[in-house]
């Protein structure tokens, strides 16, 4: 769209047009039962779907293919004479080295050993799946964890199928004992997202024993009336996430780690933590990060624990109740590392080495950069995928032009690849955020940039196209390494730095791990390329072990406040005998001096007191409110301390007139916001109105700040009371944003207003959905019952993207805020009227909002209108779901009084 235009009457004219060029049939504002509502759309003919792809008011650009200007890159010749005969890997691939089925039957899932259904095993055969490796099968058999006697800790190589062992270990629990719960704990939103949508798949057909206790089905649920009682529900809880967790309504919850800490305490709450059988926490090397790590501690002493790789495997079984670890080195696919600087490149394992030619492009000069570029582009010439990594976003940016600049041209590509990159530029030209300049030139040559400055939609759309073979090159941050399941061919390491710093050895290898994956690759290889004066300390690097994981409880890290809290808020640990059995418990227990722990207990026990979080009295402890408020909101005890503070003097003076003081609460404690622009600060100060510059004084900021900073100064934060200071601006700043969201601005006009990546405005968005959650919990909690209330409104409208008539529109799957909008503005106002409409009177509104969509000539032109029907009936069946749902609340309202 062009953003000369201004927000809010970009689809004016198609509205107009539309009102012309179609017909029909209006229910809107019509509540009609839904035995009338079916018996019309059976007897009565429908209104007839105008002739779309051929109305001259739906004309849409047409869809240019750009790239940037051709550049060749260097070749790659061998300097060394290779030895005759195969070389170690295409041996690997002549022998069969992994045993099969065939020669070991225990190998197949189908084996009674196991006692797994059939449904699960053709399930995970047509998902690849058709037998395991031996080290698995030991693990499974030999550990005790399949019959749930030991608890399990183990460790083995990035693709060598850890997951496997914990999907069958959680699904076997499961059918063995309905109504037990097990929780699948992962660090990142989407490794939850592509989790949940891999065990839905697993579980897909498959029967649950019914419940003996039947009182449980008489009781009214929700998911009773999706008719799924008996089948595994698997359900995903993260940050952003639309779905309320009912711990009655799960079997298998896949959850951030966060989420999962909250579920788990709603559960002892609630009394029902009994049914809490199975815990996986996968990546448990990071029980020693600093910010959530003390998180994963406390749920540590629960029933099964994975790792990807931990140096000290056997201390965490001695925590875990003395569990079984187990250590597997197996890798499926073998890897070889190289390492490159100075134009040669050095196998790990053999003495062949390899020269770039020095290029004749100016833009490879540098021999690091002329390193990376021309070996993505011999692996992408031989058809392999290659994942690079680099230190910061501009660089992936910069990266990916170049790479785009030396691979065949848009004319040299077979015409079904380019189909499909055709399409994906389409659907990245149809998200909310258009398509971004770079990428509209590197997609067709099959290059892609991946960093935390996308959107969501973004990243999805180009990492799907990757796995697909789409896209053959995918530039990425390094901080991105942990957070993406993207198997290459080729990993290229361009330098081994995260911004100035060298990554560590768990970072490097974690980028490394994505090389080669069963069922992709037959080999995988990765380089690290770096400067020569890089080369010592890479060196190292290469050679260096992982670091032991240590508790996060320890002082430094100031992680016991809360987990002491947290036991205590929930009644766990009581008196001193058993917060000394609790402590006994932690990972901290078996890593320092017994009797300094015993005295950091008692310091922190009498510091929680202090701050009025804990009471005690004669050897015994209980949580105060404030402390209770704290913990229902997942805040640590020095953020729920400020928190208290920002909102003490908020019910004093609450600015009821105005957005931004609900919005400044709902911003997190600590943003993403590192930099904040001064001058835009200033601006949007002053055209703030007289009730949010109320707003602004109340928070303790002051114009006359804004305003020396617009102008240059700096603002020290060398001090706990800086520090306090400096975090008010920020999160003012951050509210600015979230009111330009909530009242229906799109992310990527916002992104361009603040100067900030449009990903990172997005991120803010879902952040402060579960932030705003928790504010609520605390306000409940505290009995702020009227400040909840009022905070609760403005989370509907953080949610929705949008102003307070379009949230029950928003509600409906399919619909965000832009959409929303022409809905409005076209009638339907209600959920009544989408729920009575049928999808052929519901495609001509999504097509009026969709003004971004190029004219692709009419076989593409037809498929994308396929889509938009598709859509068109996943918005009616939402609607009629919702409008059911509140039809029968209603009844059951009626039938109570």
């Amino acid at each position: 769209m062009d953003s000369g235009k201004p927000s809010g009457i970009r689809h004016k004219t198609s509205v107009e047009a539309a009102k012309t060029a179609y017909t029909t049939v209006s229910h809107i504002g019509q509540k009609r039962t839904f035995d009338t509502f079916k018996g019309d759309q059976k007897n009565t003919a429908k209104a007839p779907l105008a002739d779309i792809t051929h109305k001259t008011e739906f004309r849409r650009p047409s869809l240019p293919t750009k790239t940037f200007e051709p550049l060749q890159a260097s070749e790659i010749v061998d300097a060394t004479d290779r030895p005759g005969g195969p070389s170690e890997y295409s041996q690997r691939r002549t022998l069969a080295l992994t045993p099969t089925p065939q020669t070991n039957p225990i190998l197949d899932l189908s084996h009674p050993s196991y006692g797994l259904p059939r449904q699960l095993v053709t399930n995970l055969a047509l998902l690849g799946v058709k037998s395991i490796y031996p080290w698995q099968s030991d693990c499974l058999l030999k550990s005790g964890a399949l019959s749930g006697n030991r608890n399990l800790v183990y460790t083995a190589p990035t693709g060598g199928g850890k997951s496997l062992v914990a999907d069958i270990l959680m699904v076997k629990k499961v059918l063995e004992n309905p109504g037990e719960k097990a929780i699948l704990v992962l660090p990142y939103v989407a490794l939850v997202q592509e989790k949940l949508r891999w065990l839905r798949k697993v579980v897909e057909g498959i029967q649950k024993p019914e419940l003996k206790d039947e009182s449980r089905l008489e009781r009214p649920s929700f998911w009773r009336k999706k008719g799924d009682e008996n089948t595994i529900r698997v359900v995903g809880s993260f940050g952003g996430s639309r779905e309320k967790i009912l711990w009655d309504d799960i079997d298998i919850a896949v959850c951030t780690i966060e989420k999962a800490n909250s579920l788990v305490n709603i559960a002892i709450d609630e009394h029902s933590i009994s049914k809490l059988r199975v815990v996986v926490m996968d990546e448990l090397h990071m029980i020693d990060d600093e910010s959530r790590g003390y998180i994963l501690e406390l749920m540590g002493t629960k029933l099964l624990s994975l790792e990807q790789d931990v140096q000290n495997a056997d201390v965490l079984a001695r925590w875990l109740n003395d569990a079984r670890f187990y250590i597997s080195r197996y890798r499926p696919v073998p890897v070889e590392e190289h390492l490159v600087f100075d134009n040669n490149i050095y196998p790990a394992s053999t003495s062949s080495i390899r020269t770039i030619q020095t290029s004749k492009h100016k833009e490879f000069n540098n021999p690091l950069l002329n390193a990376v570029v021309s070996l993505a582009n011999e692996t992408a010439r031989a058809g392999y995928g290659a994942l690079i990594f680099c230190s910061s976003r501009s660089g992936t940016e910069s990266a990916a032009v170049l790479i785009s600049q030396v691979l065949p041209r848009p004319k040299e590509i077979p015409p079904s690849i380019m189909e499909l990159r055709v399409d994906l530029l389409s659907g990245l030209r149809n998200t909310s955020t258009g398509l971004d300049r770079v990428l509209e030139k590197t997609i067709p040559v099959g290059v892609a940039f991946h960093h935390a400055g996308l959107t969501a939609e973004e990243r999805d759309l180009i990492a799907a196209a990757y796995d697909a073979g789409t896209i053959k090159v995918i530039v990425a941050t390094c901080s991105l390494a942990a957070g993406i399941n993207l198997p290459a061919r080729r990993v290229i390491l361009y330098g081994a730095r995260m911004g100035a710093e060298f990554v560590g050895p768990a970072m490097l290898r974690q980028m490394r791990g994505r090389a080669g994956r069963k069922g992709k690759d037959e080999v995988g290889e990765t380089y690290l390329c770096c400067q020569k004066s890089d080369l010592e300390a890479v060196a190292e690097l290469m050679e260096a072990d992982l670091p032991n994981v240590e508790s996060c409880l320890l002082p430094d890290k100031r992680g016991i406040q809360r987990a002491l809290l947290e036991v205590i808020a929930t009644k766990l640990a009581t008196s001193d005998e058993s917060v000394d059995a609790y402590m006994k418990k932690t990972l901290l227990y078996y890593s320092i001096d017994r009797q300094e722990l015993a005295e950091m207990t008692r310091t922190t026990l009498e510091n929680l007191a202090e701050t009025g979080l804990v009471k005690s009295h004669l050897g015994t402890y209980a949580a105060s409110l404030l402390g209770q408020a704290i913990v229902a909101s997942s805040l640590t005890p020095e953020d729920g301390l400020f928190v208290h503070r920002e909102l003490s003097r908020a019910l004093q003076s609450f600015v009821m007139d105005g957005d931004m003081h609900a919005l400044y609460t709902f911003t997190p404690v600590h943003t993403n916001v590192q930099n904040i622009n001064w001058q835009i600060f200033r601006r949007e100060m002053e055209g703030l109105g007289e009730a949010n510059l109320r707003v602004l004084t109340l928070v303790g900021l002051k114009p006359s700040i804004i305003n020396k900073m617009a102008q240059g100064g700096t603002m020290k934060e060398s001090n706990p009371a800086e520090i306090e200071i400096a975090r008010r601006y920020k999160r003012f700043y951050c509210a600015l944003q979230l009111r330009d969201i909530c009242n229906e601005m799109p992310i990527y006009a916002v992104s361009r207003k603040y100067d900030m990546p449009r990903g990172v405005v997005q991120n803010l968005a879902q952040t402060c959905h579960g932030f705003a959650a928790g504010m609520i919990k605390f306000c409940q909690k505290m009995d702020w019952g009227g400040l909840a209330a009022v905070l609760d409104h403005y989370s509907d409208r953080l949610r929705a993207g949008a102003k307070s008539d379009l949230l029950s529109l928003a509600e409906i799957t399919g619909i965000k805020s832009r959409t929303a909008r022409v809905f409005w503005e076209n009638g339907f106002k209600t959920v009544a009227s989408v729920a009575a409409a049928n999808s052929k009177e519901i495609l001509p509104v999504l097509l009026l909002a969709q003004p971004r969509k190029p004219k692709l000539g009419s076989q593409s032109e037809q498929k994308y209108i396929e889509k938009l029907q598709n859509r068109a009936e996943l918005i009616s069946n939402s609607a009629n779901r919702i409008w059911e749902r509140e039809m029968q609340a209603e009844l059951d309202r009626e039938e109570e009084e």
